[in-house]
């Protein structure tokens, strides 16, 4: 019986903040067969590392069945930490280690899938890369003014 193969993704993500912590936001693009789709959110009140985290959780929460997955992105923090650094992080029971939350929630997340962290250099003329870096810098840039409009309706 000849096995099926899994389905190829590549999940492009990227992550900003205006200040650190501050507004963030993150880009997603997917890609699978030729079809492409974009993605972003954020958060009022993050950090860079977050943001470039929660990109990743985000386009695999997208992904309905289990594929063999690489994912490009500009951190070396998400990249190492996906590739290299986490099972040691789960033997120490991440002690030390920040953003424990969204790294349980990476775990839980990347269960189905095969995982391949690409990283490639940031602002560097990389197209999905900079196309995910202007989502997630518009996107903090959204963040930062629900955060001034809200401030401001306190105010009055």
């Amino acid at each position: 019986m000849q096995k099926k193969s899994r389905k190829q993704v590549t999940l492009y993500s990227d992550g900003s903040s205006l200040g650190n912590p501050g507004p963030g936001g993150y880009g997603i693009i997917l890609k699978f067969n030729g079809h492409e789709k974009e993605f972003y959110g954020g958060e009022t009140n993050t950090t860079n590392n977050r943001m470039e985290l929660r990109g990743v959780i985000e386009g695999l929460k997208l992904i309905k069945e289990p594929c063999d997955i690489t994912v490009i992105s500009d951190s070396s923090y998400v990249v190492n930490g996906m590739n290299s650094w986490i099972k040691g992080w789960i033997k120490k029971d991440f002690k030390k280690v920040k953003n424990v939350d969204l790294w349980r929630e990476y775990i839980e997340f990347s269960k189905p899938h095969t995982i391949k962290g690409v990283w490639v250099r940031g602002h560097n003329g990389h197209e999905e890369n900079e196309r995910c870096d202007k989502l997630a810098y518009d996107e903090a840039r959204r963040q930062k003014k629900i955060l001034l409009d809200r401030m401001l309706s306190n105010i009055e």
